[in-house]
């Protein structure tokens, strides 16, 4: 298990470094004039998420609006097209923010177990609860893409490693709390919602994956649920 399970997690540290290279190509001069004026099928719902003027045709407010989105998120290409997977982030944001202080709302996070990590892969959530009470979160995350899906079921913390490089690929995971195999928690300097996803761990930000690493401990359970969009 050690080394090959743990290459699935450090292949993900890689987006990190190749991310936000491509937002500083996307974002070059040489592109400024690339913005569509092509009305997408999803216009009208992304000109009413970002508080356009909701009348279903592409401006060129609309374009620079969108593509700021795509580029703060790592959509591309990032021509400011309101197509289906800008739409798709947009769509799961609104979910997310719905669930507000409710995450267990369906009771499918185990309330018997004490201390525990919970997973909803298909709102892409993440919270601790105790018992039935909600310790931190929920909080966005960012797990596996199609072909390196986060595995469902309940795990618990076997290994911690606060400053984890991997040998693999020498890149830096910092924060990671690893539950199954290569997969772990662990920070990311990349957007949560950056398609498609990672190579099976649980992606969050440095803020969230301290304090992920401040309340939990070996041995405490996890528990992954639901199915990423998209997988």
């Amino acid at each position: 298990m050690g080394h090959i399970g743990r290459r699935g997690a450090v292949a993900l540290g890689i987006t990190g470094l190749v991310a936000p290279l491509t937002l500083a190509l996307g974002a070059a001069p040489a592109q400024a004039a690339s913005c569509t004026t092509q009305t997408g099928p999803y216009q009208k719902k992304v000109e009413k998420f970002l508080g356009r003027p909701v009348d279903g045709k592409q401006s060129a407010a609309d374009c620079k609006a969108i593509r700021a989105f795509q580029t703060k998120h790592g959509i591309t290409p990032n021509i400011g097209y309101a197509g289906p997977v800008t739409w798709g982030v947009m769509d799961l944001m609104n979910k997310q923010k719905a669930v507000g202080k409710n995450p267990n709302k369906a009771g499918k996070c185990p309330v018997n177990k004490g201390r525990i990590a919970c997973v909803n892969l298909t709102l892409q959530l993440s919270w601790i609860q105790d018992g039935k009470k909600l310790v931190y979160g929920p909080v966005p995350v960012r797990t596996g893409r199609n072909g390196y899906e986060t595995r469902t079921g309940l795990k618990k913390v076997y290994w911690r490693h606060i400053d984890h490089v991997s040998s693999l690929y020498d890149v830096p995971m910092p924060y990671s709390q690893f539950f199954d195999g290569g997969q772990a928690f662990h920070s990311v300097g990349i957007s949560m919602w950056n398609p498609p996803g990672s190579h099976g761990c649980v992606n969050m930000t440095t803020k969230d994956a301290k304090k992920y690493w401040s309340l939990l401990k070996k041995g405490d359970d996890v528990f992954v649920y639901g199915r990423k969009p998209g997988t």
